[in-house]
């Protein structure tokens, strides 16, 4: 008996289909980013990539480890007292979505995990891929070709 496979999360749900950004082009990037009194975090903790026709589109990753693609705007930036601040700034070239500005995205691969749901998202590009995962909790993005 085959069974179809879900990328799903238990707790947080299906969000949206990456599918539905093919076509898109890519016109800003937001990022959330975590202060400490010995600087910045070296991964964004969120990314708002703002597509035409879709508008805003979140990537984060979950108390689950799950890789998180939903519709959302950007959130304001907070204090964390002691613990730092979390920054949501424009991101540009920050990310290794930055060089993909004003582009199309091509293709979108999801990568599932039975119990998780998605762990990881490729979104693909006339110039190169962004690879998205949930790493231990982290969101990670690298830059692939």
């Amino acid at each position: 008996m085959d069974f179809e496979q879900s990328s799903e999360c238990a707790l947080h749900g299906p969000g949206i289909s990456p599918q539905r950004l093919i076509g898109c082009r890519l016109v800003k990037v937001t990022a959330s980013w975590s202060w400490h009194a010995d600087g910045r975090s070296t991964d964004p903790l969120d990314v708002w990539l703002t597509v035409e026709r879709e508008g805003p589109i979140r990537i984060t990753t979950g108390s689950d480890w799950c890789l998180i693609v939903d519709a959302s705007k950007p959130h304001a930036g907070y204090d964390l007292g002691e613990g730092g601040r979390v920054e949501v700034r424009e991101s540009g070239r920050e990310t290794p979505f930055g060089s993909h500005l004003g582009e199309d995205i091509l293709g979108a691969r999801e990568d599932y995990e039975p119990f998780t749901g998605r762990i990881g998202l490729d979104l693909t590009f006339a110039t190169g891929r962004v690879r998205c995962e949930s790493w231990a909790g982290d969101l990670r993005l690298k830059d692939l070709p």
